[in-house]
């Protein structure tokens, strides 16, 4: 599971796909004159600052006017580039300080000592730190002073529970921060003058860490924008009173999260977020522009608007109603009456919902073990008398229903979507073939919703293998999540289909 954090990871700026010289002799007239070199040093040092450490450290061989030009350029320091040739660039392999973990403390060693410059990036995901406590110190004071923007900084990977070094915490430059596999040292006990003040994107990722260590995060980063949890040791409480934080994710987490004044808040994401014993709670207060929310488990998270716990006898008002999101994932067991009954009280908070995804969760062992009301005769006249849902009637234009299994609670919920959804324009149904004998077999339950009468004339109608099979949780990417620019990150399969 701790490979999930490593997805969150950015593209690195720099890549050592191209080779430098090969690159330069494509580009330069066949005439022998060196121009690259009569540059400005400003111009050559950009140059330089573009290129992998291993090729930055190379230009000194082109002439003798790059020589020690790499030592003062901005350099990204990304330990997979720094390995020595025939060193695997694995992350993951078993046991504590093996020989990828010591030939990237060697080499990264080595490339701070020499660089005398500002350094712009720095990942490193492949050290075991707990073996190096004196190398993670010393880096972090270096970087601190060389003014790093984008810092990644993992504990390979373990034990977990070992101290991230207090300096990290003097990194005041970072806009970007990741931190992997550490316990967080007592921000309690930090000088007052501990904070991020130009810091725009926080990723925390199977780390220990306390209440009051999270809440320094938020009021310590004042123009904080995106925050990603992911795999938290302990449960995690997060108060949100931010007037920056734009998307809020929480993954493999039990959350309890109550959202007070954030002004800005766009989306609030979970992923794999559940508890056995405690439902985690979700706390909407002030969140004016909330446009998206989701994946929610409405019979397994707890939903408070304003000062009303959603059950499904819950009454509609205004105070409860959360109008400006428009992008709704739900996980629902239609397999389990009281997933089911939650669905419509669900909706009904949700008046302008244009994009609707709905993704089959399967009957969990703990569930049945509970004896979880089965569906049973729970039918169309369920959804008959759940009463008028205001975003299912004359809002939702895009309904993606993923990994249909043929069961019949399914195929009444989207009977019931089909006949109510009066300007659908596409409904997308992504089957899981794993659940059906054969073609013909899941060709004929999907043919059933050819007898509906489709309360919409123009809705375009299609069928499409899922890409999650089996009881795995929805498919999900925490980077493109909180990338702005991806408009739909539920949905990045079916989207320009």
């Amino acid at each position: 599971m701790l490979d999930i954090m490593y997805t969150a990871i950015p593209v690195s700026p720099v890549s050592p796909a191209a080779d430098l010289l090969s690159a330069v002799a494509a580009r330069a007239p066949d005439d022998g004159v060196d121009r690259l070199s009569r540059l400005p040093d400003q111009i050559l040092r950009n140059v330089v600052s573009r290129l992998p450490v291993k090729d930055a450290a190379r230009t000194g061989a082109l002439a003798s006017r790059w020589r020690g030009l790499w030592r003062t350029a901005p350099l990204v320091v990304v330990d997979e580039h720094v390995l020595p040739d025939g060193v695997p660039a694995g992350r993951m392999a078993p046991g504590g300080d093996d020989v990828v973990s010591k030939a990237v403390v060697a080499a990264v060693s080595r490339v701070l000592a020499a660089h005398q410059g500002p350094i712009r990036s720095f990942h490193l995901t492949r050290g075991h730190m707990a073996s190096h406590k004196a190398e993670a110190e010393r880096w972090l004071k270096l970087l601190a002073a060389k003014g790093v923007e984008e810092l990644i900084f993992f504990n390979h990977p373990w034990p977990l529970d070992f101290p991230l070094p207090a300096a990290a915490f003097s990194c005041v430059s970072v806009t970007h921060l990741q931190l992997g596999c550490w316990r967080l040292p007592d921000t309690a006990a930090l000088p007052r003058s501990a904070r991020f003040p130009n810091l725009k994107e926080l990723v925390l990722s199977f780390l220990l860490m306390r209440d009051h260590d999270l809440a320094f995060f938020v009021e310590q980063c004042p123009v904080l924008e995106n925050l990603t949890i992911i795999g938290s040791q302990i449960p995690v409480r997060l108060r949100l009173i931010s007037r920056s934080l734009r998307c809020v994710q929480l993954g493999m987490c039990n959350a309890n999260v109550a959202v007070v004044d954030a002004p800005h808040l766009e989306r609030l994401l979970l992923w794999m977020s559940r508890h056995r014993k405690v439902k985690p709670r979700i706390k909407i207060g002030h969140a004016p522009n909330l446009r998206m929310l989701g994946h929610w488990q409405p019979a397994e998270h707890e939903l408070e608007i304003g000062s009303t716990v959603i059950k499904p006898s819950t009454k509609v008002w205004p105070s409860n109603i959360v109008p400006t999101v428009r992008i709704l994932a739900l996980e629902v067991q239609f397999e389990v009456c009281s997933d089911v009954k939650m669905v419509p009280c669900f909706l009904k908070c949700f008046p302008n919902v244009e994009t609707l995804h709905v993704f089959v969760k399967f009957l969990n062992q703990h569930a049945h073990s509970q004896n979880a009301e089965p569906t049973g005769k729970l039918d169309i006249m369920f959804w008959q008398e759940a009463g008028p849902i205001e975003c299912v009637h004359s809002r939702v234009k895009r309904f993606v229903f993923q990994r249909f299994r043929g069961k019949r609670s399914e195929l009444m919920f989207l009977k019931f979507i089909a006949e109510r959804a009066q300007v659908l324009k596409k409904m997308v149904v992504m089957v899981d073939h794993e659940s059906f004998s054969s073609e013909v077999d899941m060709n004929a339950k999907l043919n059933l919703l050819s007898m509906v009468k489709w309360a919409s004339k123009d809705c375009k109608r299609m069928s499409v293998m899922s890409p999650a099979t089996g009881g795995g949780s929805p498919p999900w990417g925490f980077r493109e999540a909180s990338d702005s620019s991806c408009m739909d990150p539920f949905d990045l399969h079916t989207y320009f289909a």
